[in-house]
Formats: C-alpha cells, structure tokens, sequence
C-alpha cells in the first residue's frame, strides 16, 4: 500500500489537472487552481527535505574523514552561515546593503561567473572536435558556423556586407526550423512521460530501482 497509494494520488491529481486544463467551468477551475497551490507548497517542503539530504551527506563524510572532506566543511559551513545571515535580516534579506546580498553578490556571483567562464573552453574543445570535416554534415557546419562568427561581429560587415545578411537567414530559417523540431520532439517526450506517470506506467518515482 506504502507504493499504491502515491500512486493513486498521482493518477487521480494528473487526470483532474489534465481535464481542468481543457474545461472552464468554475468549480473545476477553482480545484485546478487550488492544485496547483498544493503543488508549490509540496515543491517547497522538497527543498527543505533537499537542503537536510545535503547536509546529512556532508556531515557524514566529513565525521569519516572521507575524500576532499575539506571543501564538504566549507560548503556546510557556507550553507549554515547563508541560512543564518538570511533569517536574521527576515523578509528584507535581498534588498541593496544587507549582509545577504553581500553575501550572494561577493561569493555565489563570483563563483557562479567562474563556472560559466569555465565552460567557454570546454565549448571550445567541442567546437574543435564538431569542426573536424570528415563528412559533408560536418562540413555544413563548419561553413555555417564560420558565417555566423564572422556575420555577427563588425569585422565580417568590412569583409563583406552579405556576411550579416547571411548570418540573420542562418538563424532566422533553418536555427529555427531546428530549433522547433527538437522543441516538438522534447514535448512529445514530455507528453508520453506525463501519460507513463498518470496510467501508473512510469514507477520508477514510487520505488527506487523499480521500473518497467
């Protein structure tokens, strides 16, 4: 029952969601809206089960001297102090000069900058890789790409004036036409997984390791 019943209030919540989504009346909508509220009150409560699954891990590896232990004890000890520092100052926490922000500002932002700059090489390196002609997609490409960074810096309207013209058709067709084809294809997914979840197809959520 521990695995039936979660379940069946899923089905039951999809199907009801699923039909105030198409049907206006206002006793249903009413439900649907109020659904939705429950679904962000449920979400929160899985941020603050998140936040104490991360600190009972870290807490445990660091008691065991486990390996880079030393960087688990500065992202506990940031967490507690961020958490203190945000209570103490209440609602008034993201506003200009409080010790939060400075907080967000001086490290998450810093840190946050570091990991995207880090990521220009490792696109960088794929680049490279992608670039390499060895088929005629390949060299498609390669020749798209290289207009586009030519057409969308000023250096390629000197070259020639086509540049820019070429690069604004390169993404304005056929990005776009790829583009909504992998969207269509991502919400078909989405679709049939959201079915697999309301027919009690897709359990893999109700039980760890079990799935069909």
């Amino acid at each position: 029952m521990k695995r039936e019943i979660p379940r069946l209030i899923s089905m039951a919540a999809g199907i009801f969601v699923l039909i105030g989504f198409f049907v206006p009346h206002p006793a249903i909508r009413t439900t649907y809206d109020d659904i939705q509220q429950w679904v962000i009150i449920v979400v929160a409560f899985t941020y603050v089960l998140g936040m104490a699954n991360v600190m009972r891990i870290n807490l445990k590896q660091i008691g065991t001297r486990s390996k880079d232990w030393p960087y688990k004890v500065a992202l506990v000890a940031g967490v507690v102090i961020t958490m203190a520092v945000g209570f103490s100052e209440g609602t008034k926490y993201l506003n200009d000069g409080t010790k939060f922000s400075w907080i967000y500002n001086t490290f998450y932002s810093a840190m946050s900058a570091t990991m995207f700059s880090l990521l220009a090489f490792f696109i960088a390196s794929a680049a490279f890789r992608a670039f390499r002609v060895r088929t005629l997609e390949a060299l498609l490409l390669a020749v798209a790409a290289f207009i586009l960074m030519l057409g969308r810096v000023p250096i390629g309207n000197a070259i020639h004036p086509v540049l820019p013209q070429a690069a604004e058709w390169l993404m304005n067709i056929p990005q776009n036409a790829a583009k909504r084809g992998i969207l269509m294809g991502a919400a078909l997914g989405v679709i049939a997984t959201g079915f697999r979840i309301i027919l009690g197809i897709e359990r893999t959520y109700g039980s760890e390791g079990e799935g069909t």
